[in-house]
């Protein structure tokens, strides 16, 4: 089963008069939607209680629930307080997923700072390694996907995470097509760059990682350092275009977990987003792409 569904909630939630995260599966459910990811961005700052009645929650309308974990995670510091306070948010989110019944932690590699590309990969290695041997066992069944990121001076190309989730079988990647598309200013263009994509990673990783890869898409805003901005499908000026990933899916039919971060529309683009897969699913196809 392919998953669409939202980082956070967006404008129309609120709008719609919630307010609260425990009554957005039951919002998602109807407006046709099965995913959901929980942002923890800003820190883990959710207690046990409420993580568990979310887990009923999606439970009850049978939406796959992701966490993403705090942007202060650096794996790639030289920083040893740094390296101590990304290990403990890695270790919080991973009680906070295992609350929620959530099977996978989105987290950011981090910056490479000062330092050389390579120096701040090693680092990231050693930390993951840490993680991997002290901190998963205890976590079954969760898996730690590594972020393609969007700033050319951050951890985070293709070719890095894949070499990240190569260390142990508790990570995987977290494929953001619009980070991708940003970091390498526009590179994405139809659907050679997808296949590509896909085709670098089941050659690394393994055709079932493709499979049920985990997705975020957006358009996006860069300039010469990359990333500056998450956009909306609306602002058309703005790619990456889905279209030709729809096509791959479901000719492939690739069941992926797909979460739009599309600025406040994230709801809206991710129907765009199965709408647009479905119609390829069921030969209605669209332009050619």
């Amino acid at each position: 089963m392919i998953r669409f569904g939202p980082a956070g909630n967006g404008n129309s939630f609120y709008e719609a008069g919630h307010k609260s995260s425990l009554e957005i599966p039951e919002y998602l459910a109807d407006v046709g939607l099965n995913a959901y990811e929980y942002q923890c961005g800003r820190g883990v700052n959710v207690k046990g209680e409420f993580c568990r009645q979310l887990a009923a929650k999606a439970r009850e309308y049978k939406i796959f629930l992701s966490l993403h974990a705090p942007y202060f995670i650096n794996l790639g510091t030289s920083d040893p307080k740094v390296m101590e306070s990304s290990l403990r948010h890695i270790a919080k989110s991973l009680a906070a997923a295992k609350d929620m019944e959530a099977t996978r932690i989105v987290v950011h590699p981090g910056s490479v700072g000062k330092n050389s590309r390579s120096e701040a990969l090693a680092r990231a290695e050693r930390l993951l390694a840490q993680t991997a041997a002290e901190l998963m066992p205890s976590f079954p069944g969760i898996s730690l996907c590594l972020e393609t990121m969007g700033k050319i001076n951050q951890l985070g190309t293709l070719d890095e995470v894949i070499g990240l989730c190569k260390l142990d079988k508790c990570f995987m990647p977290t494929i953001d097509f619009g980070h991708l598309h940003a970091r390498d200013l526009g590179a994405i263009k139809g659907r050679d760059e997808f296949e590509e994509v896909l085709d670098r990673i089941a050659s690394s990783l393994g055709a079932e990682v493709v499979q049920n890869l985990h997705v975020h898409f957006s358009a996006i805003e860069f300039a010469r350092g990359g990333e500056i901005r998450h956009r909306t499908f609306a602002e058309r000026e703005y790619g990456p275009d889905f279209e030709p990933l729809a096509a791959i899916i479901a000719r492939d039919r690739l069941t992926p977990v797909i979460i739009s971060e599309s600025a406040g529309a994230q709801t809206e683009d991710a129907l765009a987003m199965k709408e647009l897969v479905q119609r390829y699913q069921t030969g209605e196809g669209g332009r050619d792409v």
